[in-house]
């Protein structure tokens, strides 16, 4: 029915609303599935549509929200990838719709498949757009900095320029929303990836450590920001004295201290106090910091440490 009049808005319209039916319908999901393709080929060839476009983007993400549920993994093409990036572009503007869209690439950026697929298009830049514009947004923050985080991890990348772009961005997220848990989770994973990836600069690891201490004091209780905030510190610290000095020199309080708050706070989650030993690992690298953390005693948590976890 849809593919056979392509060029004709009201019936790709009333195509997906007639798709959109069967959502409720779970023995109907197998054949919406593979209709994913139809809608965002629907979508782009009436890119210009708004309400299509939301109603689209509204199956789309019904459909993923489905094959979530059911432990099915929903890989997009390149094709498909393709015609989401138009939808964005055409619509830039629209922050109903970005949030929509931006909430199902996120949700679907998990797949390796679909992150290669997403890093080929080229759509970094545009979620970088969308991030300086609706700064305000918590929700489209949360969801663009998951996708980012998702298309950075990749270890071979090669999207350099435009990810060493994204480190301002990134972190101007975080210091806006550094009190909402989610959004500093999110933008710290991605901090993260990107610092795996060598994006930071010299002059981004002072302001940028002192930005992932401010969002660990401020979330204490989130473990997997925890975990994810010290992973990154310590890919800072791995490479930059100057990360390591202003861990133990911020003006907020010294990182060491914060370390003690974090091991006591989550002593018993094995992923956060990993992190925190592959953190002070990196630390013992600069005699200065060796120093203050001998003086402050973090030999007596290292043995705690190995006592809790004696065969970690």
């Amino acid at each position: 029915f849809m593919q056979a009049s392509w060029d004709v808005e009201e019936v790709q319209a009333k195509g997906i609303q007639q798709l959109a039916s069967f959502v409720k319908d779970k023995s109907a999901f197998p054949q919406l599935l593979k209709c994913t393709e139809v809608i965002t080929f629907a979508m782009k060839t009436h890119v210009t549509s708004l309400n299509l476009q939301l109603d689209g983007c509204t199956l789309l993400l019904e459909i993923l929200s489905q094959a979530l549920e059911q432990g099915v993994v929903m890989a997009l093409d390149e094709r498909v990838a393709s015609c989401l990036l138009a939808t964005v572009r055409k619509h830039s503007g629209n922050e109903e719709l970005l949030l929509l869209l931006c909430t199902f690439l996120m949700m679907v950026s998990a797949s390796e498949v679909t992150a290669e697929n997403l890093r080929k298009v080229g759509i970094i830049p545009d979620l970088l757009s969308i991030l300086r514009r609706f700064l305000h947004n918590e929700e489209i923050c949360f969801s663009c900095c998951g996708v980012l985080w998702s298309l950075a991890v990749s270890e071979d990348n090669e999207d350099q320029a435009v990810l060493e772009s994204a480190v301002p961005v990134t972190s101007a997220v975080l210091q806006k929303h550094l009190q909402d848990g989610a959004i500093a989770e999110s933008a710290c994973s991605a901090l993260w990836a990107l610092s795996l990836q060598g994006c930071l600069t010299d002059s981004d690891y002072e302001p940028t450590t002192a930005l992932l201490l401010e969002a660990l004091r401020m979330n204490p209780e989130r473990a997997m920001l925890m975990k994810n905030g010290c992973l990154a510190l310590a890919s800072f610290i791995r490479v930059s004295e100057i990360a390591a000095l202003t861990f133990i020199t911020d003006s907020k309080g010294s990182g060491i201290e914060l370390i003690k708050d974090v091991y006591h706070l989550h002593f018993d989650n094995s992923g956060v106090v990993g992190a925190l030993c592959l953190l002070m690992k990196e630390m013992a690298q600069y005699d200065e910091v060796v120093l203050d953390m001998l003086s402050q005693k973090m030999d007596k948590q290292l043995s705690e440490i190995k006592i809790q976890f004696p065969f970690s």
